[in-house]
């Protein structure tokens, strides 16, 4: 049973990051990637928000526009911060699974 606004908690840096991590993608081919890759659907007034402050902290840069659509991509700084960001999180849910009985002790 899901719990009401779970996906509420998901962070969209984080999954605006990963999606980058596939390599450089304009705004719509983000949305429908994130929403693929977590069932989380940003709205672009969202999307564009989070890009502007990752690229503000440097940890993706906008490329030149092709046709109307500006692609972005993550740098080696959003790189590093994603991996750190995912190994706490993966060491995290290592052990909520096993509390819960789910993944082996």
């Amino acid at each position: 049973m899901a719990v009401k606004g779970w996906h509420r908690a998901q962070d969209p840096a984080l999954l605006v990051l990963t999606s980058l991590a596939a390599g450089p993608m304009h705004g719509y081919a983000l949305i429908s990637d994130i929403e693929e890759i977590a069932g989380v659907v940003l709205g672009p007034g969202t999307l564009y928000g989070v890009l502007a402050r990752l690229e503000q902290d440097g940890l993706v840069e906008a490329l030149p526009a092709e046709d109307r659509r500006r692609p972005y991509r993550i740098t080696g700084a959003g790189a590093a911060a994603l991996r750190d960001r995912l190994l706490v999180t993966s060491a995290v849910v290592s052990v909520g699974l096993r509390r819960l009985g789910i993944a082996p002790a």
